[in-house]
């Protein structure tokens, strides 16, 4: 039993890997509040979150997907930063910021 819920728990992390990834290599990708849509960045991502509001991850062609707090807490894994810029609301995107990507390998470091 508990392998098979390991195995779930990893199919589920490099799901939410991929999917996360793909959001943020389609360029203009940006962390929204879809609770509370009238934030203007008075507030931190990271503390928005600590309040139960939820937020979605919405690319540059308007796909957004809603984040479960399982994929917050897998995220901030990988991308901790995401969650310490502003946060903006739904009516605020123009504002709000991309999200940054990954750190990826120096250059020099490719495959050969």
């Amino acid at each position: 039993m508990r392998s098979k819920l390991l195995v779930g728990l990893m199919v589920a992390l490099v799901a939410v890997f991929f999917i996360s990834t793909a959001a943020v290599a389609a360029g203009d990708a940006k962390l929204l509040c879809v609770s509370k849509q009238d934030l203007k960045g008075q507030e931190t991502v990271a503390s928005c979150l600590a309040k139960g509001e939820r937020f979605a991850v919405v690319d540059q062609y308007g796909i957004v997907h809603i984040l479960t707090p399982e994929e917050v807490e897998l995220t901030k894994a990988f991308n901790p930063k995401a969650f310490e810029t502003r946060a903006f609301g739904m009516h605020y995107q123009k504002m709000a910021p991309t999200l940054a990507p990954l750190p990826g390998p120096p250059p020099e470091a490719g495959g050969g």
